[in-house]
């Protein structure tokens, strides 16, 4: 296997980590705005301009530092607001928005496996960085979307479960969020998260590497 360069992962991966962050971050405004609530879209995010979206710790700082370490990345863009008051039905039209950011990303996988497929067929010498480029998106979209669905506030997963727990439990829930961060930081340092994420991001990266006849 050949040894990439700090600055070949840099060029191979920028564009998919980007391109991950920021179109999950539109997906909930852009839902948001067809159920009623414009927040998004007046504060100037509902735009694919990274630069709007771009948190220096979530979207740089921690990507560049895994990219350093190993081959496994992740991040997170500012949070696109979303006032659930604009909603036409505040509750039900939440689940939808919530998960709007992690089914972007799945789609995002498979296009970023469309790209490494064709690009199988162009000349090596910039056909075989878009193949990298093509299973890096693959990779850290299918990632982002998993994380994002676990249950636990303020991960997508956790507003989802919080619109549809009756209200009592709802509430009870919500004020875990201020823990979100700490539950997730336990879960990684005791393995947990792996036996949690593992099975559905093989099982997500097998199907769209199946559906593509990607080695």
């Amino acid at each position: 296997m050949i040894e990439l360069s700090i600055a070949q992962k840099i060029a191979i991966w920028a564009l998919p980590v980007l391109f991950a962050i920021t179109v999950h971050e539109v997906a909930h405004g852009w839902v948001a705005s067809l159920f009623g609530d414009q927040t998004a879209r007046l504060s100037g995010r509902l735009t694919l301009n990274p630069i709007k979206h771009i948190d220096l710790l979530g979207t740089i700082i921690i990507p560049l530092v895994m990219l350093m370490v190993s081959n496994f990345i992740f991040g997170w863009a500012k949070p696109v607001p979303v006032d659930a008051r604009n909603l036409r039905n505040p509750r039900t039209d939440m689940v939808l928005v919530a998960l709007a950011g992690p089914l972007s990303n799945i789609l995002m996988a498979i296009l970023w496996g469309g790209l490494a497929k064709l690009s199988m067929n162009l000349p090596p010498w910039y056909g075989v960085p878009l193949v990298g480029m093509g299973m890096a998106g693959i990779q850290i979209n299918i990632v982002l979307g998993v994380l994002n669905c676990l249950p636990i506030p303020p991960l997508d997963g956790g507003r989802v479960l919080y619109n549809l727990l009756p209200g009592k439990m709802a509430w009870y829930f919500y004020h875990l969020e201020r823990y979100g961060f700490f539950i997730l930081l336990i879960l990684m340092f005791t393995g947990i998260l792996n036996y949690i994420l593992f099975p559905p991001i093989i099982f997500l990266t097998n199907a769209i590497m199946g559906l593509f006849a990607l080695a």
